[in-house]
């Protein structure tokens, strides 16, 4: 009996979490590298679409994600000031029977959790920050900063946007900085003082939007998002602090709804909303990249894990069954089935007028990354 394949994947985030757990159940020996020494409940909803539950319900996440989630009766579209609705974008029940699976909005750590969950903590090996790749004779070495390395039959970069894995591999251009950034945090409920506001909104203004949504299912966190230009703020980080007044007066005037959230928050974080162009091919020999770092999203669309867990997916079905030598084929298939459809989600949220109007979202609800034909 030949050994199972081993692969090391670079990279604890949604994508490397949903791709060591979709292995896992291939048979194949994973082991996740991490550099964070922890994993932190940051203050971030994340929206759960129909594309991304159907992997999760496979990955066994299904009922724990609903028991924690919120299930929204739509993401409804809006005017700033007028607050007409522009499209009102119907889940619930009828999406769920439409599309297989519920649309749920989250709390960005309870999805992060529940993937963890998936994935036994001792193939997750934390405060692992690689530092080089070499192929040698017996598969590719990794080096860790901490002094430590291992080796593996293959990689997986599920790093991120900048993805260490990516520029080992590629001479790629830098990370472009969009001229636009975001607010965004989550609060108590009960901070609202007992008003209601509806189950998920954008609110689209003449160059600033904001979404607001509860991500708990007895309605008592809430969480905002905004996109706004600042052409000159450079700072990249998840948890860099911004100023509650500042994100108030930007939305001075708007609906009585997003006047409420805004004054009732506390506090918020405030980060630059970044870009980089799709690269020409996703991985090299034994080793491939994996969501964000081959194919970063704008937060328009809220598809970007959704997309790296549809790539997990898709990835364990390409390497069901392979041999050692067989990798580099695998990872050219998958790279091959998932290119036009992440270019597509990528350059449909770069726009940013996902929902603003009536849209077609079948093509992007109705993809189930477990039954698509692979590329030949």
């Amino acid at each position: 009996m030949a050994r199972p394949l081993s692969i090391a994947i670079v990279g604890a985030g949604m994508g490397g979490l949903a791709s060591a757990a979709a292995l896992r159940r291939v048979g194949i020996d994973v082991t996740v590298y991490e550099q964070a020494s922890q994993f932190v409940r940051l203050g971030a909803g994340i929206q759960i679409g129909c594309n991304a539950m159907k992997v999760l319900r496979g990955l066994g996440l299904e009922a724990r994600l609903r028991g924690q989630s919120f299930y929204p009766r739509s993401w409804n579209n809006r005017d700033w000031k007028t607050g007409e609705v522009k499209f009102d974008m119907i889940f619930g029940e009828s999406a769920e029977q439409k599309f297989g699976a519920p649309y749920l909005l989250a709390h960005r750590g309870d999805l992060h959790a529940a993937l963890a969950s998936a994935v036994p903590d001792e193939y997750i090996k934390l405060s692992h920050k690689l530092v080089g790749l070499d192929e040698t004779s017996n598969g590719v070495r990794l080096s860790f900063a901490n002094g430590e390395t291992a080796v593996a039959d293959a990689v997986i970069g599920a790093d991120g946007i900048h993805s260490v894995v990516r520029d080992i591999l590629f001479d790629t251009s830098p990370v472009h900085f969009t001229g636009r950034i975001a607010y965004r945090t989550t609060y108590p409920a009960t901070l609202l003082g007992g008003e209601q506001i509806d189950d998920c909104t954008k609110w689209w203004g003449e160059d600033p939007h904001i979404v607001i949504y509860y991500v708990k299912p007895d309605r008592s966190e809430i969480y905002l998002v905004t996109s706004q230009p600042e052409p000159e703020f450079r700072i990249e980080s998840w948890s860099a602090k911004g100023d509650v007044r500042e994100l108030r007066e930007a939305f001075a005037g708007f609906d009585r709804q997003v006047e409420q959230v805004l004054a009732a928050c506390p506090d918020v974080h405030k980060w630059a909303i970044v870009d980089r162009n799709a690269l020409e091919r996703w991985g090299e020999g034994k080793v491939t990249l994996l969501g964000d770092a081959c194919h970063p999203m704008t937060p328009y669309m809220a598809q970007g894990a959704a997309m790296a867990i549809e790539d997990a997916a898709v990835l364990s079905r390409c390497l069901d069954g392979i041999e050692r030598e067989g990798v580099p084929n695998a990872f050219r298939r998958f790279e091959a089935t998932r290119k036009a459809r992440t270019a597509r989600i990528q350059q449909t949220s770069r726009t940013n007028t996902w929902l603003s109007g009536k849209t077609d979202a079948d093509w992007v609800y109705g993809y189930d990354a477990w039954t698509v034909p692979l590329a030949a």
